[in-house]
């Protein structure tokens, strides 16, 4: 198992950032490696940080101003070769057609449930560290 993942975190809204850190922890599950997380504010520095490489999973708001999370994840999709799995937060849960059309990997809705988040996040994890096996 590989000593961390790191987990990029777009949110506009620091205490948006704040609940995903709390959610996940140090670490979301047993199997999955402790996590990193790297924080962006803007969808300029999601960017930067995915062309530097090394982001396991993605994390994006789709609340976020004035980029929202459900453009930046299908944008990503789109122009980031090997793109790590997005986990999308979502406003409400009759969003989920909005997440699918994004092309994320997975959703929950805000708030950040942590039970949820972590099982979510941890899934994505195992299916991003399985392909680098």
């Amino acid at each position: 198992m590989r000593a961390t993942a790191t987990v990029l975190v777009y949110s506009d809204d620091s205490s948006t950032r704040e609940q995903v850190r709390l959610a996940a922890g140090r670490r979301p599950a047993a199997d999955v490696p402790p996590v990193e997380f790297l924080e962006c504010a803007t969808m300029p520095a999601v960017l930067k940080a995915l062309e530097r490489g090394g982001v396991d999973v993605c994390v994006l708001d789709g609340e976020a101003v004035p980029a929202g999370g459900m453009g930046v994840c299908r944008q990503i999709k789109d122009e980031i070769f090997h793109c790590p799995p997005v986990l999308l937060l979502i406003g409400r849960p009759q969003d989920a057609w909005l997440a699918t059309w994004s092309r994320a990997d997975a959703a929950v809705t805000l708030p950040v449930d942590p039970v949820e988040f972590a099982d979510s996040l941890a899934a994505l994890l195992r299916r991003r560290l399985s392909v680098e096996a």
